[in-house]
C-alpha cells in the first residue's frame, strides 16, 4: 500500500468535522453522516495497518532536516488500531447521550476532529510531528471539556488547558535536546541519542528525560500533575470516556513510550537516578489514584481517579526499561482502554437514564438497568484483575516485568507490592458500587427508581461489545500477546 494513504485517517475526520459545521444537517442526517465518516476512516486506518506502507510520507519540511511526516511502525499500529476500533462505537453511544443536549453540532465537530488529531499522534514519524499533533490535541479537546458551559466546566477546561500547556513546555525541552544531541528526530527503536555529542552531559540529558516524562505524562495524569483529570469529569460522558480511555490520556502514555524506547533509549536510562525516579513517580501515581478512588463518592469522579491509577500501570511497565516492560505497558494500554470506556459508558448511562450521580444512589438500580450493570460489573472485575478477564493478563505482565527487572534492580520488586495494594483498593471502589446496585439494603427506596430502564440500542450495543471483548481477551489473549511481543522487541 502506498504511504499516501496514511494522510487520510488524519485529514478525513478533521475536514469532516469542519464540513459538519457548514452543512447544518438535521440531527438524524448529521448522525448518519458522522457514523459513516468514522466507519470509513476506521476502515482505511485498519487497511493501512494490515497492509503497512514501508515508506514514510513527508507532508512538508519545517526547516533543515526537520520534517512533518507520517509513518506506520509497530507501536503506532497498536495505538492506531485501538483508536480506529473504539471511535465508531463511542460515536454511536454519543448520539443517544447527546440527544437532548444543547450545541450538539458544535460538540460533534470537535469530537470528530479529535479523532483525526489522535490518529496523527499514532502515525507520527518523528518527535517533531508527534509534538505538533500533541499540542493540537489540547486545542481541539479543550472545547469538549468546556461544552456544558457551566462554571464548573469552564473552570475544568481552564485547568486542563493550563496543565497541558505547561506539560507541552516540558516536552518541548526534550525536542530541542533530541534535535541537537540526537542522530535524528525519527522514531528509532533503541533510541537516537549520539553519545559522542552528549559527551560529559549525561546527567543533563537524564534531567531532560525526567522533564519530558512529566511533560508528556501530564496528559497521562501522572503525579503530581493529575489534578486536571477528575475535574474534567464534568464533561459529557462521551467526552470523559474518550479523555479517560482513548484519546487524551492514552496519547500521553503512548508519547512516554515513544520518548523512552524510541528517542532516549531504555539502555541509556536503565539503572540511573532518572530511572529510579520515574519508576517511583509511577508507583506513587498508582497508590494515589486508587486510594482517592475509594474515598470518592461521585460515580464518574471515582472512575476518573481509577484512571489516574491505571494509566500509571502502563507507565510502570514502561519504566521497567525492558522489552517485557514495554509489552506489559502495551497490553494494559489496550485492555484498560476497553475496560475503562465500558465502565465510563455504564456510569454515563446511569446519569442519562436516572440522573443519579453518586454511589450511594445506586441501590437496586441493576435490576432496572441489567444490561448496563452487567457490563459495568464485568469491566469492573477486569479492572480489579480477576483471572478470566482481560485486566488479569496485563497486570500479570506488569508483575512479570517487575520481577525480571528486580534481578538487576531490586527496587523494581516494590512494584509488585504496589500492584497488590492497588488491586485491593480497586476491589473496594468497584465492588462497593456493583454490590449496592445488585444487592440493595432492605430499607432502600424503590420508588426513587420508578421509570428507570436500560437505554436504547445505541448505548447498549457498545456496552455489550466491550463486555464481550473483555471476556474474550481474558480467555484467549495469546494471539494478541504475540503481536504485542514483536512490537515490544522492535521487530514489527
Amino acid at each position: 500500500m502506498s504511504s499516501v494513504w496514511l494522510i487520510i485517517p488524519v485529514v478525513l475526520p478533521i475536514l469532516g468535522g469542519a464540513l459538519l459545521s457548514l452543512l447544518r444537517l438535521p440531527d438524524k442526517k448529521r448522525n448518519l453522516f458522522l457514523e459513516i465518516l468514522v466507519l470509513v476512516n476506521s476502515a482505511i486506518a485498519i487497511a493501512c495497518i494490515c497492509n503497512r506502507p514501508t515508506e514514510e510520507l513527508i507532508l512538508f519540511q519545517l526547516t533543515g532536516n526537520l520534517d512533518f511526516a507520517l509513518r506506520l511502525d509497530g507501536l503506532g499500529s497498536v495505538f492506531a488500531c485501538l483508536v480506529a476500533i473504539l471511535w465508531p462505537l463511542a460515536t454511536l453511544y454519543a448520539f443517544e447521550y447527546m440527544r437532548h443536549e444543547e450545541r450538539t453540532t458544535s460538540f460533534f465537530v470537535f469530537y470528530t476532529m479529535t479523532y483525526g488529531v489522535t490518529m496523527g499522534i499514532a502515525l507520527a514519524e518523528n518527535l517533531v510531528t508527534m509534538y505538533l499533533f500533541y499540542e493540537l490535541l489540547t486545542l481541539v479537546s479543550v472545547y469538549l471539556v468546556m461544552h456544558p458551559m457551566t462554571k464548573k466546566a469552564i473552570r475544568a477546561s481552564r485547568t486542563y488547558l493550563y496543565y497541558s500547556i505547561g506539560g507541552a513546555a516540558f516536552a518541548f525541552i526534550s525536542l530541542i535536546f533530541i534535535i541537537v544531541l540526537g542522530n535524528t528526530t525519527d522514531f528509532t527503536y533503541g533510541g537516537v541519542l549520539n553519545l559522542v555529542k552528549i559527551g560529559g552531559n549525561t546527567q543533563i540529558m537524564l534531567f531532560v528525560y525526567l522533564m519530558a516524562f512529566w511533560g508528556f505524562g501530564v496528559k497521562a495524569a501522572v503525579f503530581p500533575f493529575q489534578g486536571w483529570l477528575p475535574k474534567a469529569s464534568v464533561a459529557p460522558t462521551p467526552v470523559t470516556a474518550l479523555l479517560h480511555a482513548v484519546a487524551v490520556v492514552k496519547s500521553g502514555a503512548f508519547a512516554v513510550m515513544r520518548l523512552t524506547y524510541y528517542c532516549f533509549g531504555a539502555d541509556f536510562i536503565r539503572g540511573t537516578w532518572a530511572h529510579f525516579l520515574v519508576m517511583s513517580i509511577a508507583m506513587i501515581s498508582i497508590i494515589y489514584g486508587s486510594t482517592m478512588a475509594v474515598k470518592e463518592t461521585h460515580f464518574k469522579r471515582r472512575l476518573a481517579f481509577s484512571t489516574i491509577s491505571n494509566l500509571s500501570y502502563i507507565l510502570l511497565g514502561v519504566t521497567m526499561m525492558s522489552p517485557l516492560g514495554l509489552l506489559a505497558g502495551l497490553s494494559h494500554l489496550v485492555f484498560h482502554a476497553i475496560m475503562k470506556i465500558g465502565s465510563f459508558f455504564s456510569a454515563g448511562a446511569v446519569l442519562h437514564q436516572s440522573h443519579k450521580e453518586y454511589v450511594d444512589e445506586l441501590d437496586g438500580i441493576a435490576y432496572r438497568m441489567p444490561v448496563v450493570f452487567t457490563a459495568f460489573t464485568v469491566c469492573g472485575l477486569s479492572l480489579i484483575g480477576i483471572p478470566g478477564f482481560a485486566g488479569f493478563i496485563s497486570k500479570w505482565n506488569i508483575a512479570a516485568a517487575a520481577m525480571e527487572a528486580g534481578r538487576d534492580i531490586p527496587y523494581a520488586y516494590a512494584a509488585v507490592g504496589v500492584l497488590l495494594y492497588s488491586a485491593l483498593m480497586t476491589a473496594v471502589y468497584i465492588l462497593t458500587a456493583a454490590v449496592r446496585a445488585w444487592f440493595p439494603d432492605q430499607g432502600s427506596d424503590a420508588d426513587a427508581l420508578k421509570g428507570v430502564q436500560d437505554p436504547n440500542w445505541e448505548m447498549k450495543l457498545p456496552l455489550i461489545l466491550f463486555m464481550v471483548t473483555v471476556i474474550v481477551l481474558g480467555l484467549g489473549s495469546e494471539p494478541l500477546m504475540e503481536i504485542l511481543r514483536t512490537v515490544a522487541e522492535g521487530s514489527f
